[in-house]
């Protein structure tokens, strides 16, 4: 978990298991989606979010072991590469206190610019806050 720049902690909820009480295999997805919020409110001022805004281009899921109602869950995030237009994250999900994965991800977000929602270059401003994030 070192290697990861962030996390996010939040409990597996009713409306997320299936039958056999397990987490439904696209709740995983909505997890990552409320860390990599968090991970950027952390790292950019609420000016500089105004003027940032990305759309998830692929996402790979590997399914380690099922997750269980009132679970208490940690997203780890880790900002991998930045390319042009595109940047990509990978997350762990584990149990509160386990070291053994749950779910591993791999998701890469297209910059789309905000008026637009066209793919735009990734701001010199987020590259930026990415870097100094992580270095702190």
């Amino acid at each position: 978990m070192m290697d990861y720049q962030f996390s996010h902690r939040l409990r597996v909820r009713y409306s997320e298991i299936d039958g056999q009480k397990v987490v439904y295999n696209s709740h995983y997805l909505t997890y990552i989606d409320v860390a990599v919020t968090e991970y950027f409110e952390r790292i950019l001022s609420q000016e500089e979010a105004s003027r940032f805004d990305y759309v998830l281009a692929k996402a790979t899921l590997e399914y380690k072991r099922s997750a269980y109602f009132y679970d208490w869950l940690t997203v780890w995030c880790r900002m991998d590469n930045i390319g042009n237009k595109s940047m990509t994250m990978n997350f762990m999900i584990t149990r509160e206190d386990e070291v053994e994965p749950v779910l591993l991800a791999e998701i890469i977000y297209v910059y789309v610019d905000p008026k637009t929602i066209l793919p735009s270059p990734v701001p010199d401003f987020v590259r930026k806050r990415i870097e100094q994030f992580k270095h702190e």
